[in-house]
Formats: C-alpha cells, sequence, structure tokens
C-alpha cells in the first residue's frame, strides 16, 4: 500500500444509521473515495454470518471496508478489497475466519480511542468497591441514614497504593495516569522489554491529552512471557491488577489459580498491615483468566474482590456461579462504549487513510502471526 490516490470504493457496513457528517468529512477530504453504507441487522456475535446483507456486486467493487462485524465469507468475494478498518480494539474474535487466516489484506483496529471511557469503568467500579458504595447505596434506597462506623471506616483510598497493569498500551496508560492523580504508584508489564526511555513510549493512536505517552508514570517496569516474569510482577507488591493484554493462544487462561494467589497475598505493607488484599480488573478479554479458578479466589476470599466487563462466555449465563461470587461487579462488555465511540473510530480511520497517502505505516496494522 502506498502511493497517490486512486479512486476507491469505501463501503461501510454497521448496524447504526449513517453517520453522515463523518461519512461527508470522509469525502470532503477523500474525493476520489465513493462510499456506500450499508445498515446491516444488528449482530452482537461475531460467529453469525451476516455478509449476504451485501451484495455480490457490492462485495466485488469494494476496495476498503469499515465495519465491526461484516466480513465476506471469502477472500474471492472481494478481489479488489485492499483494507478492513475494524471498528473494535481486537481481532480474536475472527482469528479462524478465511479473511484473516486466508487472505493478505490490510487489517487495522480500532485500538487507541478506548482510553478514556474504559479508564472510567475502571476507577468507577474499583471506588465502587474500595468505597462500599454497593452497600451505602442501598441505604440510600432504604432511606437510612446509617451510622455503621465499622462498615464506613472500612473503606480505603488510592493514595500510596501501588497498581499493576498487565498490558502498557493506551488503556493501560490512561489508567496509569488517572492512579497516579489518586496518588498510586504504577507497575507496567509487558511482553518485551522497555530498557530505555524512547523503547517505553507510546507511538500509537491515543486520544489527544490522554494517557502516558513518554513512558513516564509507572516506577516499576516488568516484562516477559513465561510464568516466571509474570509471578516476579504479581508479587512486586500490588494492591490491584488490571488486565489489558490482547487475547492471543499465549495469554488464554493466563492467570489461574498460582497467579490468583501470588496476587492476593502481594499488596503494599500498609495495605498487608491493615488485612487488605488485592483487587483485579479484566477489561481485556475474559479468557484471559481462569474463570473457575477466578470464582474460586473471590469465594474463599483470596482476592479482595473483581471487576470484571469481559467473561467466558459471553453472554455470561443466568446460571453462571460467576454471577455470585463474593465482591465480584460485572457489566455486559460495556466499558468501552460512550457518545464518543464512533467518531474516534473514523478519526483513527481518517488518520491512516492520510498516512497511507503519504506512504507511511498505518496504526494498529494487525500481525496475522501475533493475532493482534
Amino acid at each position: 500500500m502506498g502511493g497517490g490516490p486512486d479512486k476507491e470504493h469505501l463501503v461501510i457496513a454497521h448496524w447504526d444509521p449513517e453517520p453522515k457528517h463523518e461519512t461527508s468529512l470522509i469525502k470532503q477530504l477523500f474525493p476520489y473515495i465513493d462510499i456506500t453504507y450499508i445498515q446491516v441487522s444488528r449482530n452482537i456475535e461475531p460467529a453469525v454470518d451476516n455478509s449476504d446483507q451485501i451484495s455480490d456486486d457490492l462485495w466485488k467493487s469494494a476496495t476498503i471496508l469499515l465495519t465491526l462485524f461484516t466480513l465476506p465469507s471469502t477472500k474471492d468475494k472481494v478481489p479488489n478489497l485492499k483494507l478492513i478498518h475494524l471498528f473494535s480494539a481486537g481481532v480474536d474474535a475472527w482469528s479462524n475466519h478465511p479473511i484473516v487466516k486466508d487472505s493478505d489484506i490490510a487489517i487495522t483496529t480500532s485500538s487507541g480511542i478506548h482510553g478514556p471511557p474504559i479508564t472510567e469503568w475502571i476507577v468507577m467500579t474499583t471506588l465502587v468497591a474500595s468505597r462500599n458504595y454497593k452497600l451505602q447505596y442501598e441505604w440510600q434506597k432504604q432511606h437510612d441514614w446509617s451510622s455503621q462506623r465499622n462498615v464506613l471506616q472500612s473503606g480505603t483510598d488510592w493514595a500510596g497504593k501501588t497498581v499493576g497493569i498487565a498490558g502498557y498500551g493506551s488503556i493501560g496508560r490512561q489508567a496509569a495516569r488517572v492512579f497516579t492523580a489518586l496518588g498510586a504508584s504504577v507497575h507496567a508489564y509487558t511482553a518485551g522489554p522497555r530498557s530505555t526511555s524512547s523503547a517505553r513510549k507510546d507511538n500509537g493512536y491515543f486520544v489527544p491529552g490522554t494517557g502516558d505517552p513518554d513512558g513516564s508514570i509507572p516506577t516499576a517496569w516488568y516484562s516477559g512471557t513465561d510464568k516466571t516474569s509474570l509471578h516476579t510482577f504479581l508479587a512486586s507488591g500490588l494492591d490491584a491488577l488490571i488486565i489489558s493484554l490482547p487475547l492471543t493462544p499465549a495469554t488464554r487462561h493466563l492467570f489461574g489459580a498460582e497467579e490468583f494467589r501470588i496476587l492476593g497475598s502481594s499488596g503494599s505493607s500498609k495495605a498487608k498491615a491493615a488485612g487488605q488484599k488485592a483487587f483485579l480488573i479484566n477489561i481485556a478479554r475474559g479468557p484471559i483468566l481462569d474463570q473457575k479458578a477466578l470464582i474460586t479466589a473471590l469465594n474463599d476470599e483470596v482476592l479482595a474482590g473483581a471487576a470484571l466487563d469481559v467473561t467466558d462466555p459471553e453472554p455470561l449465563p443466568k446460571d453462571d456461579p460467576l454471577w455470585d461470587a463474593k465482591n465480584v461487579i460485572i457489566t455486559p462488555h460495556v466499558s468501552g462504549l460512550g457518545s464518543e465511540y464512533s467518531d474516534r473510530a473514523y478519526d483513527l480511520f481518517v488518520t491512516n487513510w492520510k498516512r497511507h497517502e503519504k506512504g507511511e505505516k498505518m496504526f494498529n496494522l494487525v500481525d496475522r502471526k501475533k493475532g493482534y
């Protein structure tokens, strides 16, 4: 890819009505791009193929595709397709799809736009747990001006605590920024070492004014892909662990009973003295955790609690025991959503296409071997 502009046909397949302010802007910026917007039926399950909602002729003429869960069934249907931009942050849901497995069509994701909303969800749920808000909300509904001092005094703040972040991308960096503002220290964990200042910089796409572009926030960095490296990180005195890793074969069930045990017995010295255990937050993908082991760790109070925006499977069945585990907060994979989502996803595509015009590498270009 690269070089000067040619006539392009952009097909946008999404379940929302056409955002005409966005499609008009694309047309204004790139007059040589023809746009066809197809409002497909709502589909929250990638495994369900809804590609037949786009005609064969339209698939054949498409050179660019913007979508969430609508991919051509085979590469033969899209002989002219050169780029797929996904409105999602990950590509793991499509790992076995023929377009991912059997084609070399460039794929980019919307990774980088989720830092602000997901961080706010992380902070919201963490404070709900650490400040005993669920109980206080029940008091409000009962019109009860409670004076249970033992409960009121059991809450804890985050000044002087340590937050571990596994996966220091745009989400992890924004979480680091906010928790630092609360007075916490941050330990970062990445697959590869970040031993120099240049290696710690964020060279990807991120929402302006957010995150940790220079990588200067963590007070400690850990790295590695083996269990020993992970365990060293988990034992570094963490009062909370945020998981923001991609789901790959290497990260599936990366966190199990042993990891929860190490994390639960970690904690800063002040937290240990107060008998406080570590809190776990997962906004990545459910299968990164061994969910049965997590339920046991919660019910046995190995961990203080957990905030989960993702589960295994999704949707979580009504009779799944995770719902009733001790001190768990569960939301239906919504932490990244918000009224800004669409505009930011389109802005990322526009940014990438400008880079393509200049012959520069696009942000979030999927490496099929890595799986993200």
